[in-house]
């Protein structure tokens, strides 16, 4: 009795994961499609070096991205055997699985906001959400991860200097495709005046700040996001390192920024 009990509590458990993990990845899919894909952006993700490699290769982004995930977790099982459980396997394919029904549902997909910034910007939001829910069911949405796993394990990397490594790498990948760069900086500071400061009255550029709360700890941020180009890039920098060594920065590189109308 007491076994049936138990079977029974795992089996609700796993029900609540699979129901969870499903929802997160959807909220993830919904993100690349809808405001990632349209802004033609090359972000820190598998999903960003699909829409890059989709100028060469002459398929749709999901099936790129399923094509990648695929060869990343055949090579993650090879070289780091248990480290890819059947959750890093479910949200791997899944995320293609979803891309591909979106692609047949709205196959002339556009931007909602007709602004690539706002289309990076709403990307973001709504990943994070995405992400969080994964997170916090440790797990994640393939990609990258396995990629920072690997390199941790072969060349002895931490794992977020992999992810940080991997992730420029994939954003640099736009230089192939796109000729005009804008960056998207994200940035969490005890510092955040100073910081507003300097990108409002020394940049003359603008900001958008977010209440950020973390997944683990439920600690309450402030995030920092502002769009600036190469030269102002280099002097924001420079000033957060030397305002703030311990500043978390997610760095986004977004490409080809114009508006086109829509005909």
């Amino acid at each position: 009795m007491n076994r049936q009990k138990t079977l029974s509590k795992n089996s609700v458990g796993w029900l609540k994961e699979g129901v969870l993990l499903t929802i997160g990845v959807t909220i993830v899919s919904l993100a690349v499609f809808f405001f990632l894909v349209p802004s033609k952006a090359s972000v820190s993700s598998i999903a960003g070096l699909s829409i890059v490699l989709s100028n060469f290769i002459p398929l749709p982004i999901s099936a790129i991205t399923m094509i990648l995930n695929v060869l990343l977790l055949i090579i993650g099982f090879f070289t780091c055997g248990k480290a890819f459980g059947a959750k890093t396997v479910y949200t791997s394919i899944l995320l293609p699985l979803l891309l591909a029904l979106y692609e047949k549902l709205w196959p002339n997909n556009q931007s909602m906001t007709g602004s690539a910034e706002l289309d990076v910007l709403a990307y973001i939001l709504l990943v994070s959400l995405g992400l969080s829910i994964l997170f916090n069911l440790n797990a994640s949405s393939g990609g990258l991860d396995i990629v920072a796993k690997i390199m941790n394990k072969y060349l002895h990397m931490e794992l977020g200097q992999a992810m940080s490594l991997s992730g420029m790498l994939i954003s640099i990948s736009s230089a192939l495709v796109y000729d005009k760069k804008i960056v998207v900086l994200s940035v969490i500071t005890k510092k955040e005046d100073e910081l507003k400061d300097f990108i409002l009255h020394k940049l003359h550029s603008g900001a958008t700040i977010y209440e950020a709360i973390g997944a683990y700890s439920m600690d309450t941020h402030h995030e920092i996001i502002t769009i600036v180009n190469k030269s102002e890039y280099q002097q924001l920098m420079r000033f957060i390192n030397q305002l703030d060594t311990e500043a978390f920065i997610t760095v986004y590189t977004v490409s080809d920024m114009r508006y086109r109308p829509k005909i």
